[in-house]
């Protein structure tokens, strides 16, 4: 899956200022944007304060923090100059997306306290596409940006949300700015960067929609893989997220991962719950690693640290597992990671860790 992060950010970019530009010559400083307390020249300000803000996130590494700056234009620019400005600071989230490293991220607040290149990117077009709009209702303009960028964001930083007949519609519906039929309005919402739990020698990558349809479809899923890539069973369980995606249920951090060593940044395979945990507070796991990775202890050490997560959460009591009675391996794995073997329901041999 070949990172498309760069243009869709242009993509945006130019869509967005192709019809802002058309009213330049209307007054900007005296409307508000609709729905907002800034006015349309604010709002636009805004908008370039946001794509080189996360530009900066993402090439200044920033760990903790917002780096700390901000930028103003000079007194006296004019509209165009402000579009101007929109231009320049997509163009430098862009060649950021580009340029980073796939594995890299820096801090953002929600809601896990950091994102990727992917997902600064779909912010950063998230802030252009809903704040043209904004500014566009105010000076009666009409605007619908390309499809392709819009499920761009939707299938990275919104993923519990249902697909709809269009992309556009659907994304205006999540932010509270338009309707669907047959779903109740959104009066608040927020964005949902991928989780990642990092153990000694792995981070688990939370996958995103966009990455499990292409694992589905015999990709990469935007990974690296080791040996000969990602077996069938990280591809049926990529196939599960994007049926639970599709049929508006998925809840991500109860997704699947990919394990990813960090010495040298290749999957070594994926670990992940079949769902969220249920009324009792038991939630099933499940995983697979590539040949190549075997040997390593790798999977002992991801599911330590996949299910100590979950166990500290107040919704789970019990991390539970099925394994068939052949695969000698895998109960290994689960009697190395501390789990006890229970009696199933059935013939394949079942394990439990509770709290």
């Amino acid at each position: 899956m070949r990172n498309v992060g760069g243009e869709r950010v242009e993509e945006a970019v130019a869509s967005a200022v192709a019809l802002l530009r058309t009213a330049v010559d209307r007054d900007w400083e005296g409307p508000r944007a609709h729905g907002l307390e800034w006015s349309c020249r604010a709002t636009a300000t805004h908008v370039a304060e946001c794509l080189v803000g996360y530009a900066a996130q993402l090439t200044g590494r920033a760990a903790d923090d917002y780096v700390p700056f901000e930028i103003r234009l000079e007194e006296g620019t004019g509209n165009e100059g402000a579009l101007r400005v929109i231009e320049a600071m997509g163009g430098l989230l862009a060649a950021a997306v580009r340029t980073t490293p796939r594995e890299v991220r820096a801090f953002h607040p929600y809601p896990f306290r950091s994102a990727n290149r992917e997902g600064f990117a779909a912010m950063g077009i998230t802030e252009v596409l809903l704040h043209t709009h904004d500014i566009a209702r105010s000076l009666g303009l009409s605007y619908e940006p390309p499809a392709e960028v819009v499920s761009y964001v939707l299938t990275r930083i919104f993923p519990a949300v249902r697909p709809g007949p269009a992309p556009w519609p659907t994304l205006l519906w999540a932010t509270g700015r338009g309707e669907l039929p047959g779903r109740a309005p959104v009066t608040g919402w927020r964005w949902s960067n991928n989780l990642v739990i990092p153990s000694n020698r792995l981070t688990l990558e939370g996958v995103t929609p966009a990455s499990a349809a292409d694992l589905g479809a015999d990709g990469d899923g935007g990974f690296a893989w080791a040996g000969s890539g990602p077996l069938e069973g990280t591809r049926e369980g990529a196939g599960i997220v994007v049926k639970q995606y599709e049929e508006g249920v998925l809840r991500p951090e109860w997704g699947m991962f990919v394990l990813v060593r960090r010495e040298d940044g290749l999957a070594v395979g994926a670990m992940g719950f079949h769902g969220p945990p249920d009324e009792d507070g038991r939630v099933e796991i499940g995983y697979d690693l590539v040949e190549a990775a075997r040997g390593h202890g790798y999977a002992t050490e991801a599911l330590r640290a996949l299910s100590a997560w979950a166990l500290a959460r107040e919704d789970v009591t019990v991390v539970c597992a099925t394994t068939e009675p052949a695969n000698l391996a895998s109960q290994a794995v689960l009697d190395r990671a501390g789990f006890t073997r229970v009696a199933g329901d059935g013939e394949q041999p079942a394990y439990e860790l509770r709290r």
